[in-house]
Parts: structure tokens; C-alpha cells; sequence
């Protein structure tokens, strides 16, 4: 790879975190206005149909397209051209006859997925949802290929595009539901609506920057070999085996939601919940997802800036280097996830009331919040190994997480309520965690990932902002509890003075040495502050 090539490849994977990025935050944000509209009922029916639309959207954001740009950049630096016949076609074929077969049996199957899930309204939901799986293929195919020849900007504005027309309609609708115009089991038909228009913007996106990249360049048409074979199986390898493992590494959080969503309402209702107070239960459980969700986001985008540098070869060739970053990439994701979760846990009242206008489940959703720490240097570690050409193994890790996730809830909803369901979560990312942990001392023999950590300086970053949490709360907490105005101010207020003063203190004790910052956005700044300790 040349060095302008490799040049656009690094630039163009920071369009895509940055485009990802501001995808997750609306994804995040417009949840929170969808349940101020429409409640815990209304946000527990969006809730249940989430996950099934994210993963098509993560098939055909992550998973296909990078089997498929792997599958172009190959067949582009061996010289060859791109043909219909011997590249767009078998690809198309393939992809197409999946998306059929996993189309019709999502629609097959939709009674039994809405008797799983304890109510037959997401019938005609679940069968309409499969249709979104139809648009997956074209879309793959056309972010695959521009992405193969290193052009990440298609990906990044269809991207963006797509989740604005989604948060736009169903806020829209969310809103009409709020004013009765709708019923409530409406909101489930406007989030399927809202994703399939979502996917034909992207696909209209993609059509225009690809003909107009075409007119604006200059490339020779070759033309198509008839005598060279079609090399099915290795097509058929790629973009199933790879492309599905790509896009789970993508689906951690959306998968502990899947198993919610087909074992929470049933399993309360079984231990003697009535069916409308496990719903309400439900979407109140449910509101701990934006919060760890956007957490995540923070904690992983920042860490996750440094993986470009990582590569195996790198690894051989540059050992010192990739080893620094690898340990600032775990070391900030453990003091962000660390910081927030006892942010959150001390304040979480005032969260709770400011973005869902009561406290209800905070005890429960308290302890969900846990999971953050595990969801964030879980992504971090995964995200390492799959740098390092570990995507299947990575997958399969996910796989096993999913499959404790659903026990653990089967076992301890009936026994604990919402609790069970926190505590279920909390567990399956912990064993994620411990997988990928053991697996990066495995592929990284004698590489200090946790033991160069300075706790002394986490646990003295961690005491200065609880003392200063519990401070400010109980001056200022009880006189703006009932008025939304001046509770947004005292949150923004307090979070950003409280992550401030946990970084001041981080880095005056030397939390970070000063080759870590370095690596780091606005190291100039942190630098400033920083005390001065010494590389180990």
C-alpha cells in the first residue's frame, strides 16, 4: 500500500468514527425525546423492535461492507478490474439470496417471535420489519465497494443521512401519538416506516456519489474475462463468515436488548406481573440503554482514535510503539467508563428526573449503569484484536456474551424483576470482558495492559469528584428537583465540573504518562496539567 493510499485510509477511518460518532449521539438523544412523548409504554414498544432494525442497519453499515471493501481492495491491488460478471454479480447473488432466505424467515417466523416477545400486536410489526433486510444487499454493495478504493465519504454522509430521516419521522410520529392523533401501538409502525425510508436515503445517497464519482474520475473500463472463473466459495466465505462476524463486533449493547426484548415482559409476567405493569417496567428498564449507550460512545470514540495505528504488522515491525498505544487506548477507556459510572451512580436522581420527568427504577437502573465499564473496555479490547485480524474470534466471544445474556435473564427476572435484568446484563458483559481480557494477554504475552494502570491516581481522581458530587447535590439538589429548567442547568453544571475535576486530578497525579497524552486530542492542553510522569 502506498503512502498516499494508506494516508486516505487513516483519514477516512476518522470520517467514519467521526460520522458514527454523531450517528450513535442522535441515535441516543432522539430515544430520550421518544419516551418523553410517548412514556414508558410507548418507549417499551420502540424497544421491542430496536433491535431487530439495528441489525440491519449493522449488516449493512459495518458487517457486509467491510467483507466487501476487503474483497475490492484485494481484487484492485492484484490489477484486476471489476466486472460485472466475475465481481458485482456473484456478490450481488450472493447477498441477495441470504437477505431473501433471512427476509422470509423473520416474516415466517413472526408469530412465534411476537409469542416470545408476549404480545401479538408485533405480529404485523415483525413481519414488516423484515422487509428492511431487502434493502441491506444494494446498499452493502455500494458503501463496500467505495470503501474498497479507500473512499470513506460515501459510508459517512449515507450514514448520517439515513439516521436523520429515521430521528425525523419518528419524532414526528412520537409526537403525534402524544397529541392522540395516533395510537399508541402506532409508535411500532412509524420506527419500521422510519427505517426503511432511512435505508432507501441511504441508498439514494450512495446512487448519486457513485455516479457522480464515476463522471468526476477517469478510470479505464476493462473488459470482462469470460475465461476466469468465479471464485464462489471464497466470495461466499468472505461475506458470510467475515461480514456477519464484522457486523456483531458492532452489536454488543444491541444484542443484550435483543435478549430483553424476547424474554423481560414474558418472564415478569410469568413471576405474576400483570401485562401493562411489565411493559411500564420494561421501558422504564429500558432507560438506562441512551445513558449507556452514550457513555459507551464517549469512552470507546476516544480510545478507538488510537486503533488505526494498530496492525499486526505493526506489531512485529514497531512493538514499542504499538505497545503505547494500545495501553493509552485501554488505560483512558478504563478512567472515562470508571469516572462516569460513579458520576452517574451519585447523581443519577437528578438524570433520571431531567431526561424521563421521574425517578422511577433508579435503584434498578443504578445498578444497570455497571455495565458500562464492561461494555466500553470490552469494545476497546475487542476492537484491538479485531486490528490485529481476530474478527470471527471476537464475534464468537460476543455470541457466548449473548447466550449468558439470555439464561442470566430466564433465571434472575422471575427471582429479581428489573433488577434480575440489570444484574443479567452487568454479567454477560463481565464475562465479554473477561474473554477478551484473557484472549489479549494470550495474542499479547508480556504486555502490561492493566498492571501499568496508576490506580493510586483512579482512586484519588475518583475520591476528589464523590466528595465534590456529594457537595454540590446536597446543596443544590432539593431546591431544583421540580423545575426542569434549573435542573438541566444543575446537570450540565455538575457533570461538567465533576468530569473536569476528576481529569485535573487524574493528571496531577500522574494518571497518564506524558507519551500517553501525547497521542491523545488537545494534548497540549492536558499536557499544561500534567505533573510530569515518567514512561515506565
Amino acid at each position: 500500500m502506498s503512502d498516499n493510499e494508506t494516508s486516505r485510509l487513516v483519514k477516512g477511518a476518522l470520517l467514519l468514527s467521526i460520522a458514527g460518532l454523531i450517528s450513535k449521539v442522535f441515535s441516543a438523544v432522539y430515544r430520550i425525546v421518544l419516551q418523553n412523548l410517548t412514556g414508558d409504554i410507548g418507549f417499551y414498544m420502540y424497544q421491542q423492535l430496536y433491535p431487530l432494525l439495528g441489525i440491519a442497519t449493522m449488516l449493512a453499515l459495518y458487517g457486509f461492507p467491510s467483507a466487501i471493501s476487503s474483497l475490492t481492495a484485494t481484487e484492485i491491488e492484484k490489477g484486476k478490474v471489476l466486472t460485472w460478471k466475475g465481481f458485482y454479480r456473484p456478490i450481488l447473488l450472493i447477498l441477495g439470496s441470504f437477505h431473501i432466505i433471512l427476509t422470509a424467515v423473520i416474516y415466517v417466523s413472526a408469530p412465534l417471535l411476537a409469542e416470545m416477545a408476549g404480545d401479538e400486536h408485533f405480529i404485523g410489526l415483525y413481519q414488516l420489519a423484515a422487509i428492511l433486510f431487502l434493502v441491506v444487499p444494494a446498499v452493502a454493495i455500494l458503501r463496500g465497494i467505495q470503501q474498497g478504493r479507500y473512499e470513506m465519504a460515501p459510508t459517512a454522509l449515507s450514514q448520517i443521512g439515513e439516521q436523520l430521516i429515521r430521528v425525523c419521522i419518528i419524532i414526528v410520529g412520537a409526537w403525534l401519538v402524544s397529541q392522540g392523533v395516533l395510537q399508541i401501538y402506532a409508535i411500532g409502525t412509524t420506527a419500521v416506516l422510519a427505517s426503511l425510508l432511512g435505508g432507501f436515503s441511504a441508498l439514494a445517497i450512495l446512487l448519486f456519489l457513485n455516479y457522480k464519482n464515476q463522471n468526476d474520475s477517469h478510470e479505464v473500463v476493462g473488459v470482462p474475462n469470460l475465461e476466469e472463473a468465479v471464485p464462489w466459495k471464497n466470495y461466499l466465505r468472505i461475506l458470510l463468515l467475515f461480514g456477519i462476524a464484522a457486523a456483531m463486533n458492532h452489536m454488543i449493547l444491541l444484542l443484550m436488548q435483543l435478549a430483553d426484548a424476547f424474554t423481560f415482559v414474558p418472564k415478569l409476567i410469568a413471576s405474576g406481573a400483570g401485562e401493562i405493569e411489565a411493559k411500564e417496567m420494561k421501558g422504564v428498564f429500558d432507560r438506562g440503554q441512551p445513558l449507556i449507550q452514550m457513555v459507551t460512545i464517549i469512552g470507546s470514540s476516544i480510545a478507538l482514535a488510537i486503533i488505526p495505528a494498530i496492525s499486526h504488522q505493526k506489531l512485529k515491525d514497531q512493538k514499542k510503539l504499538v505497545t503505547n498505544y494500545i495501553q493509552t487506548a485501554m488505560h483512558v477507556g478504563i478512567f472515562i467508563a470508571a469516572g462516569a459510572v460513579l458520576g452517574l451512580f451519585i447523581i443519577f436522581p437528578e438524570v433520571n428526573q431531567l431526561l424521563y420527568k421521574n425517578t422511577q427504577g433508579t435503584s434498578e437502573l443504578r445498578l444497570l449503569i455497571v455495565a458500562i465499564v464492561m461494555s466500553t473496555i470490552s469494545i476497546i479490547g475487542a476492537s484491538i484484536l479485531q486490528s490485529l485480524g481476530m474478527i470471527v474470534r471476537t464475534a464468537v466471544f460476543i455470541g457466548i456474551s449473548f447466550v449468558v445474556k439470555v439464561c442470566s435473564n430466564l433465571i434472575l427476572i422471575p427471582l429479581y424483576g428489573v433488577y434480575g435484568a440489570s444484574i443479567a446484563t452487568v454479567s454477560s458483559l463481565g464475562v465479554l470482558l473477561l474473554l477478551v481480557i484473557i484472549e489479549l494477554y494470550r495474542k499479547l504475552p508480556g504486555m502490561p495492559l492493566y498492571r501499568s494502570i496508576s490506580w493510586r491516581s483512579l482512586a484519588a481522581a475518583s475520591l476528589a469528584m464523590i466528595i465534590y458530587l456529594l457537595v454540590v447535590q446536597g446543596i443544590f439538589s432539593s431546591h431544583v428537583m421540580d423545575v426542569r429548567i434549573l435542573l438541566l442547568v444543575y446537570v450540565i453544571f455538575i457533570s461538567i465540573s465533576g468530569a473536569g475535576l476528576f481529569l485535573f486530578v487524574l493528571l496531577k497525579t500522574g494518571g497518564l504518562t506524558e507519551n500517553q497524552i501525547k497521542i491523545l486530542p488537545k494534548s497540549e492542553y492536558l499536557l499544561r496539567i500534567y505533573k510530569g510522569r515518567k514512561q515506565p
